[in-house]
């Protein structure tokens, strides 16, 4: 299948190309024709396989077909991440090069005077995270009254991120015969199905991969190793071999980003570290230095684990292997992006075996497993390889004839009193 195919106007088909997107990718291919349709669509993909194009190329070819004189949103973009949000609306400014569809973005970490002041222009699309679009609506800054189509992405961490009741308050000041659509890498579970029944109509399901599959461009292996300094000296051998070209570093904490960062940077290794703490602005100078090749590693938390779309990650490495399948599917759908090969380690500790089978068995496979020449470890499957000995049966018998020699002590009856 082509885009034309999918009879989209002119003015995307010359997006598209600028963007050298070849054909639709088969989540496009499938969810796009049933948004035009103007269906609600339930649609799950594996990360990195074109969602954000599945629904902004539908949203701007139907403010195409019904062209109208509205200076307020009629398309509502709701992403649970200020990184995330920015990524989409880069996405949105991209398709719509060739249109005259306008569009603004909402998220924290910024002024909100000076959003509200932007929201006094005229907006076909908006881009937002739930909260503070939520907080603008409140003082009767944003009037969603002629939304039409409503598109939640990563829906599921919406619900981890506990984003379902402002998102269902923003809907309830939207006209109730909105077009809807809910897009994630993971979509399982009765919450997401409570989630998806509050904003979806008898919606077409989209289920391009398992839920529980990740990308075939990403290679993955485990490591293992012994402690903390084995960890580093195995972090260090792979950020240096010269097929890493740039590397996305996992942590579970910000703490652990920030020492892990320092220590990098000890080693003469140009990196910087990404966390929930850092204002927005902060966030965008770390990521552009990243993108542009200025370091050579980003170390950071789960925040980012969702919306850094970039193609020049070679390497994911899990430092701290993530506590939930679904996270380490997240995680190392960073690389591989398009129609790149990327590569994903997870450094193993004996103490993280638990997790690695959650990961395991969330995705159906057994991970393989590798080492690096000088830097084995002395564990296997995070067991010591050398047993514990056992005591020998002749000092437990000597144990046992030596305590048998104490004299027992007679435990002492209560007397009962005869009944009267």
């Amino acid at each position: 299948m082509t885009f034309e195919e999918l009879e989209l106007d002119t003015e995307l088909l010359a997006a598209i190309a600028e963007l050298h997107y070849h054909k639709p990718t088969p989540v496009q291919a499938e969810t796009i024709p049933l948004m035009l349709m103007r269906q609600d669509v339930l649609a799950c993909a594996a990360t990195g396989t074109g969602k954000t194009a599945a629904f902004i190329l539908p949203a701007l070819q139907m403010l195409l077909d019904e062209p109208r004189h509205s200076t307020i949103p009629r398309v509502l973009i709701l992403a649970p991440t200020r990184e995330l949000a920015f990524q989409t609306h880069k996405v949105v400014k991209q398709l719509s090069t060739h249109c005259r569809a306008t569009s603004q973005i909402i998220t924290g970490g910024f002024s909100s005077d000076q959003q509200m002041e932007k929201l006094q222009d005229p907006i076909d699309i908006l881009v937002a995270t739930p909260g503070r679009l939520l907080n603008i609506m409140s003082k009767d800054f944003i009037d969603l009254s002629e939304v039409e189509l409503v598109i939640i992405d990563e829906a599921d961490r919406m619900l981890d991120m506990g984003q379902g009741p402002d998102v269902n308050a923003l809907l309830e000041a939207i006209p109730e015969n909105f077009q809807g659509a809910c897009f994630s890498a993971t979509l399982a579970g009765t919450g997401i199905e409570r989630f998806t029944s509050d904003i979806l109509d008898d919606p077409a399901l989209v289920e391009v991969d398992a839920p529980n599959q990740q990308s075939i461009n990403v290679q993955q292996q485990v490591i293992f190793a012994d402690s903390k300094a084995h960890k580093q000296a195995l972090l260090k051998a792979l950020i240096t071999d010269e097929s890493c070209q740039s590397a996305l570093v996992f942590c579970n904490t910000k703490e652990r980003a920030i020492e892990l960062d320092l220590w990098l940077q000890s080693q003469k290794i140009t990196s910087t570290a990404l966390h929930g703490d850092l204002i927005q602005a902060k966030r965008l100078e770390k990521t552009k230095k990243f993108m542009s090749g200025k370091v050579k590693v980003l170390v950071a938390s789960d925040i980012a684990a969702r919306g850094l779309d970039m193609l020049n990650i070679t390497h994911v490495i899990n430092y701290d292997l993530p506590h939930r399948g679904d996270i380490y599917i997240h995680r190392i759908g960073r690389t591989g992006r398009g129609q790149q090969m990327g590569v994903a380690y997870s450094l193993v500790e004996s103490h993280d075996i638990p997790k690695l089978n959650r990961i395991q068995y969330h995705v159906q496979a057994k991970l393989p497993v590798n080492t690096l020449p000088g830097l084995e470890a002395k564990t296997k499957v995070g067991q010591p390889i050398k047993a514990h000995k056992k005591p020998h049966k002749k000092k437990l018998a000597q144990k046992a004839k030596k305590s048998s020699k104490k004299p027992s002590k007679k435990k002492k009856t209560k007397k009962v009193r005869p009944a009267s």
